[in-house]
């Protein structure tokens, strides 16, 4: 199984002592299990590897992920995690932080 994705980011978890694990954050341009459709974001579970030349990674539930394009690091506090798998990006986590708005009802 391959899933393509563009716009990416490495977004790492802080917990309050450190880094928790990173996941990946990006655009679907192609998925060949069929689970997501092109333009649908995805929020991964932990990665576990990268290839050599960083173009591939292995998540922890066995997925692999190929990285069009160049992308970033981010990072987001543990207790944003579900505003990430919900579709934020981590920019716009930061923004809905910043200004104190409410996400969740």
């Amino acid at each position: 199984m391959n899933t393509v994705v563009k716009n990416w980011q490495i977004v790492a978890i802080l917990g309050h002592e450190g880094e928790l694990g990173r996941v990946l954050y990006g655009t679907v341009v192609h998925d060949s299990s069929c689970r997501f459709n092109a333009g649908d974001y995805v929020t991964t579970s932990s990665i576990e590897k990268f290839n050599s030349d960083g173009t591939l990674l292995q998540t922890k539930s066995g997925s692999t992920y190929q990285l069009l394009g160049g992308g970033c690091m981010s990072e987001i506090k543990f207790e944003d995690f579900e505003m990430l798998r919900a579709g934020l990006s981590p920019q716009e986590i930061k923004f809905v932080r910043e200004y104190n708005i409410s996400y969740f009802h």
